[in-house]
């Protein structure tokens, strides 16, 4: 008990969330007034609203930097019976790529920027500073752990931090095989591809310009993936009657490329899109 809290404590102080974790490298379950979510707990919590239960529940949201409410009765328990520590890595600002084979580790090595590496029992984690949705399985032997996950916590590794790439991003976008991906150019207007117009007034496709605009400046993570989305339900309503621009990609475009994509994912995420509808 005693190593354990005082490694939670150590990582509270330096900003990291800490949870204790039972046998198996679990969260320890709700207790009986949060049993069933009969609290009304959501997955947001720790914010105005939600649960205030004082004891570990709710496995990663129970993750705090709360030194007082670490060291509490309410936590002393589950502390007496902790095989280890985690953090939730998303409320850190991190992202943890979980490499567990050597076949991992060495993809890793030579697709992903270098960065913190911290050893595990079966690979390793590499630590990148950023945040992004979490994944299992987004490749073998590799699962993505960010936001509304949790990584036990096994020391603080060697190398130096780097930012979150777009490498690393589009781990979790599931995009058409490459086999049927087309040439990566970008088709702009989609000249040739006229039919009858089924908008009647000018106002539809502003409105749904505007609307996919919105829906990619509001994306709080996995950019890309929504980005690709996106592409996909403006083509699918305006794709084939010639009612896009010039001028409509270019807001699509920019939309894109002010939350950090870059100009080829742009055309890649596009691209794909026509590829999937046929056009």
């Amino acid at each position: 008990m005693k190593d354990h809290l005082l490694t939670a404590l150590g990582l509270a102080a330096d900003g990291l969330p800490v949870l204790p974790l039972r046998k198996g490298k679990i969260p320890f379950g709700n207790c009986r007034r949060c049993a069933g979510n009969a609290c009304g707990d959501r997955p947001n919590m720790k914010t105005p609203g939600s649960c205030t239960c004082p004891h570990p529940c709710h496995g990663w949201a129970a993750a705090t930097t709360d030194r007082v409410l670490i060291n509490s009765v309410a936590w002393e328990r589950a502390w007496r019976e902790a095989a280890a520590v985690a953090y939730h890595p998303g409320g850190a600002g991190l992202t943890v790529v979980d490499l567990d084979s050597t076949d991992a580790i060495t993809w890793a090595r030579a697709s992903l920027p270098a960065t913190r590496t911290v050893t595990t029992t079966r690979g390793e984690h590499w630590l990148y500073r950023g945040t992004m949705q979490s994944a299992n399985a987004v490749r073998p032997g590799v699962d993505i752990k960010s936001l509304m996950q949790y990584a036990r916590w096994l020391g603080p590794g060697i190398g130096v931090t780097a930012a979150l790439t777009d490498a690393v991003r589009a781990l979790t976008v599931k995009e058409p095989s490459a086999a049927r991906r087309a040439p990566q150019t970008l088709s702009m207007p989609l000249s040739g591809q006229r039919g009858q117009c089924p908008h009647r007034t000018p106002t539809y496709i502003e409105r749904g310009i505007a609307m996919a605009e919105q829906r990619i400046t509001a994306a709080p993570s996995a950019v890309h993936a929504t980005v690709y989305r996106t592409f996909l339900a403006v083509l699918s309503t305006h794709g084939r009657c010639g009612c896009l621009t010039e001028a409509h990609t270019a807001r699509l475009f920019t939309a894109a490329q002010a939350k950090g994509e870059t100009p080829r994912h742009c055309t890649d995420a596009w691209t794909n899109a026509q590829t999937t509808l046929g056009l």
